[in-house]
């Protein structure tokens, strides 16, 4: 069982690199990571977060966060803001960047892959015939490499993807097995997969329209979730949309967002 000082430097490291608060998830902490110390042929919490400590970008904090942080996602989640994506910011969008063609959208805790490539399916969908002459693909991010992975290889259980709508099926998954399905590479090439810590400085050279920045929050305490919206309100466009998660919400006094509708804002 995790001691109060082994918790204590677990949660200080995490705090301080990737601005996740763990403080009162003690029992959380000690069933995530327990067995993996065991498995690991750790002598103790000790022993392991010296090694992390020693190299905080090596395999091992990798592992940390990889086995802390849930990544709990599925297609169609929270669909009405993909609804209102196709409905109220597409039109918008199409109009105003009619001339560049290039529209910028950031999924910021992209986990598993369901959300960017639900996006990129929207994008697809409304664009149609003209999608080709546009430039629409998704960045999409996340601290875990784990799920990074996953996403990446875009292969799902054929649970996973019955919500989906029927053409989104036919049309951008191939059968593979009697279980699972593969994105298509035409689906595949419309998303960018990085991994990337919220905590570091944003390294993006243009502004993004639209962020998805949906359940992530929940792990920070209000000055760091403070801070991020500051640095997510400067890399946006002028009238870019920010989606948070529908049991989310973000205090209005802290930060410069106008409130369009619950978990959607608009800088």
């Amino acid at each position: 069982m995790i001691t109060e000082q082994e918790f204590h430097r677990i949660v200080v490291f995490v705090k301080q690199k990737y601005g996740i608060d763990l403080a009162g998830k003690q029992v959380l902490v000690n069933g995530r990571m327990e067995n993996y110390i065991l498995r690991n042929g750790y002598s103790g919490y000790d022993e392991y977060m010296a090694k992390v400590e020693k190299n905080p970008k090596g395999e091992e904090a990798r592992n940390l966060i990889n086995v802390l942080t849930t990544n709990h996602t599925y297609f169609m989640r929270e669909f009405e803001h993909m609804d209102y994506l196709k409905q109220i910011i597409l039109p918008q969008l199409k109009a105003k960047e009619s001339a560049k063609k290039d529209i910028r959208i950031w999924s910021a805790a992209s986990s598993t892959g369901e959300e960017p490539y639900t996006i990129a399916m929207v994008l697809k969908d409304y664009f149609g015939l003209d999608h080709k002459l546009w430039d629409t693909r998704v960045l999409a991010t996340d601290l875990s490499t784990r799920v990074l992975e996953v996403a990446q290889r875009g292969k799902y259980l054929k649970e996973q993807i019955d919500p989906l709508p029927e053409s989104w099926k036919r049309h951008y998954f191939k059968r593979v097995s009697a279980l699972e399905y593969q994105a298509t590479s035409e689906l595949k090439k419309e998303v960018i997969f990085r991994q990337f810590n919220l905590m570091n400085p944003f390294p993006f050279r243009k502004k993004f329209h639209v962020v998805f920045m949906r359940n992530v929050m929940i792990y920070f305490d209000d000055a760091t979730k403070q801070q991020l919206l500051r640095k997510v309100y400067d890399y946006m466009e002028p009238g870019g949309y920010l989606f948070v998660g529908t049991t989310e919400s973000i205090d209005r006094k802290g930060n410069k967002f106008q409130y369009v509708k619950p978990s959607i804002y608009q800088k």
